[in-house]
């Protein structure tokens, strides 16, 4: 039977906090710690998954209270990051069931890795803005890498923040701040809240973990985007890169091991 008594509570706050706070320093992965924690505490995977959902969006809130602050985000492009990705959450969401949890494992893992490697790979990446306008080619081959994303955090579930960051700094000249910015207030209030919404109407969530789940959640979100926006680029990118490749290297294991 799953308990809610104090020190399951006392430890999903910690989890919350650790896992959001280092998710809103890098720009994605809280998943890739809040998820299996709340597996290993006793939830299905379903009901887990859509725990998880709920609670990232106090990420978005703790995150965009912070950067908010710090005028971070372009419209446009946080326009395009909203039409293009939210419609592949839905698809990603509807899929997620379908696919068997070692397939979706390996495969993220293999992806996360990938992340890692590109971008320890090229030193100056991200390090200086060279924001292009959201048009033409880029428009549309931004639009369609956010859709692909959009379906990869819908149905892969965890850790897909680090592909929106990467994508951002990469293919719109986002500098790692400011795309980290982009990334935890609309993924983690927009994507992770459609895709909470979608998964909660098809399966079970557990209400009773969520209030320290979301205080954890809201609280390092906030401490996090604070360290990143004081931190500067490269201290951001390389905590990108550490926590891509250390949670590449987990996830592998663990889908090996199932």
């Amino acid at each position: 039977m799953i308990t809610a008594d104090l020190p399951v509570q006392l430890a999903l706050a910690a989890v919350a906090l650790i896992s959001n706070g280092l998710s809103a320093f890098a720009g994605g992965g809280a998943g890739l710690v809040q998820l299996p924690a709340l597996i290993l505490l006793g939830l299905n995977f379903s009901t887990a998954l859509a725990t998880h959902k709920v609670a990232s969006v106090a990420l978005g809130v703790g995150a965009a209270g912070r950067h908010m602050r710090a005028s971070s985000l372009d419209r446009r492009l946080s326009a395009l990051v909203l039409c293009a990705g939210l419609p592949g959450v839905c698809i990603g969401a509807n899929l997620v069931l379908a696919i068997p949890d070692q397939v979706a494992t390996i495969g993220l893992a293999v992806l996360t890795l990938g992340l890692g490697l590109y971008s320890s790979r090229r030193p100056q990446l991200g390090n200086d803005e060279h924001l292009k306008a959201v048009t033409g080619k880029t428009l549309w081959v931004g639009a369609f890498g956010l859709f692909t994303i959009g379906i990869i955090n819908g149905s892969l579930t965890s850790g897909t923040g680090l592909f929106v960051t990467l994508w951002l700094v990469r293919w719109f000249g986002l500098s790692y701040i400011r795309a980290v910015a982009h990334t935890l207030i609309l993924v983690g209030l927009a994507w992770n809240g459609t895709g909470a919404l979608a998964l909660g109407l098809k399966g079970d969530i557990h209400w009773q973990w969520l209030p320290a789940l979301i205080v954890g959640s809201l609280v390092g979100g906030y401490i996090g985007a604070h360290w990143s926006i004081k931190q500067g680029e490269t201290i951001v990118k390389q905590a990108f890169e550490i926590l891509a490749l250390v949670m590449g290297l987990s996830l592998l294991v663990r889908g090996l091991l199932l």
